[in-house]
């Protein structure tokens, strides 16, 4: 299993916004998705340092592939997790090709309210947001 932290996140250290870009071939996840997922989680009843949000591609929808994303109470054996502020992000192998280099946001207007995959790797995404090819 590889553990990526977010560097400058120790206890004695205030608290620092999270990068909208990634680094390296990370994900980076914006401090409203952070938020989002703490609370989430506490709903749930899913311990934070246990489980975690598992972000995931699947094939299908409009465009070819859509975004997964669940909360899971463990990560996997060959999963990539990382850390932002106390919340874990899992993500599996091959969804990793996908996903890398990309921000995880959290939006809410009075048009639309959920999670925003903000991905540099997709070509073309459909209407609603959630498919992509």
């Amino acid at each position: 299993m590889v553990t990526i932290k977010t560097p400058g996140q120790a206890a004695s250290q205030p608290e620092q916004q999270i990068p909208t870009k990634p680094a390296g071939n990370g994900i980076a996840v914006t401090p409203k998705a952070i938020e989002k997922i703490r609370s989430g989680m506490a709903q749930e009843g899913i311990s934070p340092e246990e489980g975690g949000l598992r972000l995931g591609v699947m094939g299908g929808g409009c465009s070819g592939l859509s975004y997964s994303i669940r909360f899971d109470t463990r990560p996997r054996e060959r999963d990539r997790v990382y850390e932002f502020d106390g919340v874990r992000i899992f993500v599996d192998p091959k969804s990793f090709i996908y996903l890398h280099g990309m921000t995880l946001d959290y939006e809410q207007t009075l048009m639309k309210q959920g999670f925003n995959f903000i991905n540099p790797n997709s070509n073309r995404s459909c209407g609603c947001g959630s498919s992509f090819s």
